[in-house]
């Protein structure tokens, strides 16, 4: 579930469509939350995909 989010939201980013990849992004944040609480992921790892994430966001 979680690549398959992570690739819907890069696809929007190369797209160049903004306001998908921020629906996207909204989407990956809070199943990257829930894994790293139930431990299926480490917490840095759920942040670090995140802060990337955003930051290729705000860059369009």
């Amino acid at each position: 579930m979680m690549r398959t989010y992570m690739k819907k939201t890069i696809a929007a980013i190369v797209a160049g469509n903004k306001e998908v990849a921020t629906i996207a992004y909204s989407e990956i944040q809070s199943i990257l939350d829930r894994m790293a609480t139930k431990g299926l992921i480490h917490k840095n790892k759920a942040a670090r995909n995140k802060a990337n994430l955003i930051a290729k966001i705000k860059a369009m």
